[in-house]
């Protein structure tokens, strides 16, 4: 896959990895940087309304559901299992950024949201970790970032974007 990926984790709900994520996508928009945001939940969800055309098809037996304006196209897809971020991920096509929220199990590199009051320990080993965002500081050997220091979060996240392309490009000229 030639998109970095970085996912946003934290031990519990209630950290603020969805406040730090809809900042940050902000701010990176500022850059010019095209963002796909991908979102894990541990329950299921619906984004169908009642009653509407595609829950009406899904209703009927649609295995997978799509509609697309001018604007947007989103696409339903039912799964007898669950699907790994990178059977996800390579769907992506338009982007030059994938930003998750959770996949804290997943193997790709991840910025730690953590909130003292919400969770004691970090949950990621630092191995796993590109950055952590906190109100509280950690010396485990990345960079932490206050819980709203969008601008060096951002730095990081461009840091990283910056070595991938690197390593991607040196890897397509070597092979």
């Amino acid at each position: 896959m030639s998109i970095p990926v970085i996912s946003f984790v934290a031990g519990r709900s209630g950290s603020g990895k969805t406040t730090l994520l809809e900042k940050l996508i902000k701010r990176l928009k500022e850059d010019g940087i095209r963002i796909a945001s991908i979102k894990h939940d541990a329950h299921e969800f619906d984004i169908d309304k009642e009653g509407k055309d595609t829950w009406r098809f899904a209703q009927a037996g649609a295995d997978i559901v799509a509609i697309s304006s001018p604007q947007k196209v989103a696409i339903i897809e039912k799964v007898n299992q669950e699907k790994t971020l990178d059977e996800i991920c390579a769907k992506i096509s338009d982007a030059d950024l994938i930003l998750t929220e959770g996949f804290k199990l997943g193997s790709k590199p991840k910025i730690e949201v953590h909130r003292s009051e919400i969770h004691g320990e970090l949950v990621c080993n630092s191995s796993e970790l590109l950055a952590i965002a906190s109100d509280v500081e950690w010396n485990v050997g990345v960079p932490c970032f206050h819980i709203n220091d969008i601008e060096g979060i951002a730095g990081e996240v461009r840091r990283y974007m910056a070595k991938f392309s690197a390593a991607i490009s040196t890897y397509q000229q070597t092979h």
